[in-house]
């Protein structure tokens, strides 16, 4: 339930409203659209595709259902916010001015509803004497790529040195990581490691309460709760606002250009009194109740896999398993959360992706988690990775003694852990 806009009586039907994509978001911009200068890092340009790692027999589907055990009523609550993820939203029900897409599913929604994709948002800053700028006065640091008619299509500002790509993650279990308490991660923080592998808590201020709490989702660790994180999303990929990001983006920050067109009459995203919700709400119950991705169990080479992953420290950062808290949803309360990720931001190095966010340096990510790992298109934070194996050798900062280790096994060593990973 939303409040709408207010448009020009003469403007067109939805269909005329959605300009093109500004620019390819898989390429740098385009010289004269505000390119970025010619020495700005730029992720090396992709391999030939090679044919992936074949899956391992039998691996079970990952169908975007949800989490066994709820109740008629989370049932019925889970299935009403999945309708709200699938549905388009349009200029009237607050859509724009400027975006990235039109749904939650235009984006996640692969293997299934609730999961990854190829798609990839841009982000952009400055960076002086190791210094990083947002450059938040011009729009950034994400970039909305689409706009309504009427409105300018935003691009990365000339004064951008920094350009970067991130790919969409998928959301199966995101449930089961939010009810993993805060302490348990702060501990990890603190447990023994391998020489040269770290690991800092992401403290985050949680929007919805002002409490400083431990950040989880998102490729920087940047949120710490699903509300938050679907808030987030619906203001910044959809223009939608909210009431804890009631703030329209204007394309480069020239707040004159949507004043002309759009007179907002409020928050977007309002609530039903009846139910006390509003989308992001929604939502966000949706992604508590979805089910983690099924893991198969490992036979034959990937046994041995299992073994090398922990031998060669990958466990040391894509920590098997935490347990999640008491919980008020009894499906997940007190659960095993097999989620191959400690949480916590390490420097990555030259995998890092130039952006500083949230309590994230330049060269700091979150511990992407590996389950559902076999059902992605493509790898790593910005996609560049076509294949697992790829994945790997592009690892570097706290993670290049692993990824060492990994190019210095044999063939058939290197095949059983692959193996292993095609399981998760």
């Amino acid at each position: 339930m939303k409040t709408s806009h207010s448009f020009p009586s003469t403007f067109p039907l939805l269909s005329a409203f959605l300009l093109p994509v500004a620019l390819t978001l898989a390429q740098p911009p385009a010289p004269g659209r505000g390119a970025p200068p010619a020495t700005t890092p730029q992720p090396p340009p992709a391999a030939p595709p090679a044919p992936p790692t074949p899956p391992a027999a039998l691996a079970p589907a990952i169908t975007g259902g949800s989490l066994p055990g709820l109740s008629d009523e989370q049932l019925a609550d889970f299935l009403d916010g999945r309708t709200d993820f699938v549905t388009p939203e349009t200029p009237a029900s607050g859509l724009g001015p400027i975006f990235n897409d039109v749904s939650c599913v235009a984006c996640h929604s692969a293997p299934t509803t609730g999961g990854a994709s190829r798609r990839t948002v841009t982000r952009f800053g400055h960076t002086t004497n190791g210094s990083f700028d947002p450059l938040e006065a011009l729009g950034g640091s994400l970039l909305q790529a689409r706009a309504i008619r009427g409105v300018p299509v935003e691009v990365v500002p000339a004064a951008a040195n920094v350009v970067s790509l991130r790919l969409t993650t998928p959301l199966f279990g995101a449930g089961l990581i939010e009810a993993i308490p805060d302490a348990t991660i702060i501990a990890q923080s603190h447990a023994p490691k391998p020489a040269g592998i770290r690991g800092k808590v992401s403290v985050v201020t949680e929007v919805a309460t002002g409490e400083e709490r431990v950040g989880r989702f998102g490729w920087k660790a940047q949120q710490a709760t699903l509300l938050a994180f679907s808030g987030d999303a619906y203001r910044n990929e959809m223009g939608i606002t909210n009431r804890l990001f009631p703030t329209e983006n204007a394309p480069n920050g020239n707040t004159a250009a949507i004043a002309r067109f759009i007179k907002p009459t409020g928050v977007d995203d309002a609530i039903d009194p009846l139910t006390g919700r509003g989308d992001i709400d929604r939502v966000a119950i949706y992604m508590r109740l979805l089910a983690p991705p099924p893991s198969t169990p490992a036979r034959g080479t990937a046994v041995r896999g299992a073994q090398i992953f922990a031998s060669i420290a990958c466990a040391a950062c894509h920590l098997p398993a935490m347990t999640t808290g008491q919980n008020a949803i009894a499906a997940l309360s007190e659960q095993r959360v097999e989620l191959y990720s400690d949480l916590l931001l390490h420097d990555m190095g030259s995998l890092g992706d130039g952006i500083a966010q949230g309590s994230a340096s330049t060269t700091e990510m979150r511990t992407a988690p590996l389950w559902g790992l076999r059902a992605r298109p493509v790898w790593l934070h910005d996609g560049r990775a076509r294949t697992i194996d790829e994945a790997i050798r592009a690892h570097d900062g706290e993670a290049a003694n692993a990824r060492s280790a990994y190019v210095q096994l044999n063939t058939a060593d290197r095949q059983s852990l692959l193996d292993f990973l095609n399981t998760l």
